[in-house]
């Protein structure tokens, strides 16, 4: 069974660049758009890991962090922040921080470290 990622991201060009990179090293992904949207497809697939934009419309990506980590079923699965906005901007325990632009094969190399 192929490990599931999560795309939290309001750029679809940026969605559909990391759902092809993920998908070509064997992850199944599922994506949103924003941080509301973010917490139900946590709830509803599941994933092993999570990308997390920090600028998003509505909710912004450390919101939708401080929530994942009060929902006690959920508050485990790892996050890496990818973000055009430099520094960790409160999220402070997340596997890894990456700037927009990115290498696809840091992301990948994090990920396989991470979930495997």
């Amino acid at each position: 069974m192929a490990k599931k990622i999560l795309i939290i991201d309001d750029d679809p060009v940026i969605v559909k660049y990391l759902q092809a990179v993920f998908s070509d090293n064997g992850y199944a992904t599922c994506s949103a758009a924003n941080a509301r949207e973010g917490l139900e497809m946590v709830r509803k697939e599941e994933p092993d890991l999570i990308t997390l934009d920090i600028e998003m419309p509505g909710e912004w990506g450390p919101r939708f962090y401080r929530k994942l980590r009060q929902d006690k079923v959920h508050r485990g699965i790892p996050v890496v922040v990818i973000s055009g906005i430099d520094g960790d901007h409160a999220i402070k325990d997340a596997v890894a921080f990456v700037s927009k632009p990115f290498d696809p094969e840091k992301i990948i190399g994090i990920v396989k470290n991470t979930i495997g």
